[in-house]
Parts: C-alpha cells; structure tokens; sequence
C-alpha cells in the first residue's frame, strides 16, 4: 500500500486538494490539523495563526 501526505496549503481550497488526489489516483484515509502560533515576546501566551491542514491518502486500487 502506497500512502502520501497532502498540504492543504499547498492548494487554493480543501476541494483542490480532494481533487488533485483524486486525478493522481489517491483516497483520503486520515485528517490530521495543527495549530501554527505567532512567534511571541518571552512571557506572552503563544497565540494561534492559523490551522494547517493534512490528508493521509493510500492509493486506489
């Protein structure tokens, strides 16, 4: 089973992704999202930027 990672960043939208994956032959097995914080001063709580979005896919048989 082949797996390969896909950054919804990398795409203009989630369904670009979905999309793309689907043309090279891939499915979405897991969706893993982190949190990605701004660079803070000493003392400050980190404060959250934005979500970055991972797809597991597996190839189709």
């Amino acid at each position: 089973m082949k797996k390969k990672n896909y950054r919804v960043s990398d795409y203009p939208s989630i369904d670009a992704c979905l999309d793309q994956m689907k043309e090279e032959g891939f499915t979405p097995v897991k969706r893993i999202e982190k949190p990605v914080f701004l660079e803070q001063d000493k003392g400050q709580e980190p404060e959250p930027f934005r979500q970055e979005i991972v797809f597991e896919a597996v190839k189709m048989d």
